[in-house]
């Protein structure tokens, strides 16, 4: 997982070959004009959501992960917290692995919390199990999907 300020997203184009594309397509965005919907930027490698969301207490809040897609989530309206536990110390699966979806979801508590305001974002790797959504009330934010290559 990383988390940083929007200002520092340059340090982290060395990490992926489509991060520089990623990090530009946000910077071109006016956040107080997003509709949501999905935008695919390099095909299917590369797609950017706005999403409408409800935030939820932190016990209502489950650890997922992804195989084949890094994510990039960045807050717009408001901050979100959100859990993190190394993917190597998930034990309780409960959905099974969705190929379709690129998603597992699962029982086990998250080990460490971080709380990412409007202007940052956070990278969830495959090794990352995250529990976005962690909050209260209707925020907006943005979800980079990544293609794992």
């Amino acid at each position: 997982m990383i988390v940083d300020n929007l200002a520092n997203a340059a340090n982290y184009f060395s990490l992926h070959p489509l991060f520089e594309k990623a990090f530009e397509y946000i910077s071109q965005l006016d956040p107080d004009n997003m509709e949501a919907g999905t935008t695919e930027i390099e095909g299917k490698l590369l797609k950017a959501s706005v999403v409408d969301v409800q935030l939820k207490p932190l016990a209502e809040a489950k650890l997922e992960t992804h195989r084949k897609y890094i994510d990039i989530q960045i807050p717009v309206a408001k901050a979100e917290t959100f859990g993190w536990r190394s993917l190597s110390s998930l034990a309780s699966s409960e959905t099974g692995y969705d190929e379709n979806n690129d998603f597992e979801l699962y029982s086990d508590t998250p080990s460490a919390y971080v709380t990412v305001h409007p202007g940052e974002f956070v990278i969830f790797s495959p090794e990352d199990g995250h529990a976005p959504l962690i909050g209260d009330g209707p925020s907006k934010k943005i979800i980079l999907k990544v293609a794992v290559i």
